[in-house]
């Protein structure tokens, strides 16, 4: 017996679909195929959006300028897919592929078409096609089918797109059509073919484009030959990547023992260096900041550089020039670095966070803005557990609760 979905229910009964009682719902293409197989699939999950700290830019998104100490949540829409953080501005895709944006607009990094900042939610653009979406430092980064698209501020080549002329509305990068990922991070992107290659342009003053030399570069320029990388984080004036077999490499600015490389290597990299021997499953640098954070393969949490705040979660504000592991906790299974602090969550759902928290931005509750009033261990964020992913900007975060 074929259970149907139609009109917000879930049927036994055998239906006729059509109507489109349902296709707010789906997409266009999964519409034709229920239709074509006589049932709709299941319905999407529910994913509300959040958000907390610094409002002055309207980048929490609840349609005001004042700043939260605690989540809030955006607007009643349950059908919000991913969520990134640059500056202080957000991009979001929901789950029918429109992509969407709020926040600072200083630099037309919002992709509408203008400098006017943004207090609600705003979609860019009419396509249903994105897949991937980055925010960084003043610009942003899409994907959809294959194809790479890029805006805002362009005074190092940071788009992309051959030139240094800023755009306001998203721009296709070249006619490739085999871009699985991107990052964008402090005036630079990086990204990964499907072919397994890295790829990165724009700001080079510290080989941060891998390329063994501190030229900037306009155009997207591969790394190496290497064809098995699977993960990128590009920040500031460095990157961090993953490989295919789970190794740890990055390059850059070594300046704050940033590279996790030891601490007698303060040497900046322009060509990918092998973090020891480990393997990892996901990384985060900020593109604002100078610290790095990453989760084992064993769902450990390790961070090292810049600690001013405690924004490495060690209990401490000093700074590690390799990674240090974070409390005892096997059950990691994403983090975010932001401007001076962190976010971490759980597989069973739980939002941690620590570091500096200046306007509220660790969600706890409080404000404070010096050091004593920050948090140098993970501390959770309410009770709840039901947390997805989050995002931490300059001054502010967006999580997705289920």
């Amino acid at each position: 017996m074929v259970k149907r979905y139609y009109g917000g229910l879930i049927s036994a009964t055998p239906t006729t679909v059509n109507s489109s009682s349902a296709s707010g719902l789906f997409n266009p293409t999964q519409q034709m195929q229920a239709k074509r197989a006589g049932n709709w699939p299941s319905p999407p999950p529910a994913y509300y959006l959040w958000g907390w700290g610094y409002n002055g830019y309207g980048q929490i998104g609840d349609n005001t300028t004042t700043n939260k100490s605690s989540p809030v949540q955006i607007g009643a829409d349950t059908t919000w897919s991913s969520i990134d953080a640059g500056g202080p501005n957000i991009l979001a895709l929901k789950q029918n592929g429109t992509m969407w944006t709020w926040g600072r607009n200083n630099n037309a990094n919002l992709g509408l078409g203008d400098t006017e900042n943004r207090s609600v939610p705003t979609q860019i653009g009419a396509l249903t096609t994105w897949s991937k979406v980055s925010a960084g430092a003043t610009h942003g980064a899409a994907i959809k089918s294959g194809q790479l698209w890029t805006w805002g501020q362009n005074n190092l080549g940071q788009l992309g797109l051959g030139n240094t002329t800023n755009q306001s509305n998203p721009t296709q990068v070249g006619t490739d059509t085999d871009w699985l990922q991107v990052s964008a991070g402090g005036y630079l992107c990086a990204a990964i073919k499907t072919t397994g290659t890295l790829w990165a342009w724009g700001y080079n003053d510290r080989g941060q484009l891998g390329q063994g030399d501190t030229t900037n570069r306009s155009s997207p320029v591969q790394i190496g030959a290497r064809t098995a990388w699977s993960t990128i984080s590009a920040g500031l004036q460095m990157c961090a990547a993953i490989d295919t077999d789970n190794y740890l490499w990055t390059w850059g600015f070594a300046s704050s023992t940033k590279l996790g490389l030891g601490d007698n290597d303060q040497v900046h990299k322009s060509s990918p260096t092998q973090v020891g021997s480990e393997t990892w499953s996901t990384v985060s640098t900020p593109v604002t900041k100078h610290s790095t954070m990453a989760i084992r393969t064993n769902g450990t949490l390790w961070g090292w550089g810049a600690n001013s705040y405690g924004e490495l979660g060690l209990n401490d504000t000093s700074t590690r020039s390799s990674p240090v592991q974070v409390g005892g906790l096997t059950t990691w299974s994403s983090v975010y670095v932001g401007n001076n602090n962190s976010h971490g969550i759980t597989t069973t759902g739980e939002l941690w966070s620590w570091g500096r928290n200046g306007y509220g931005r660790l969600g706890l509750g409080e404000v404070g803005n010096s050091a004593p009033q920050s948090k140098s261990s993970p501390v959770q964020v309410g009770t709840d557990a039901t947390w997805l992913s989050v995002a931490a900007g300059r001054y502010a975060a967006s999580a997705l609760k289920a």
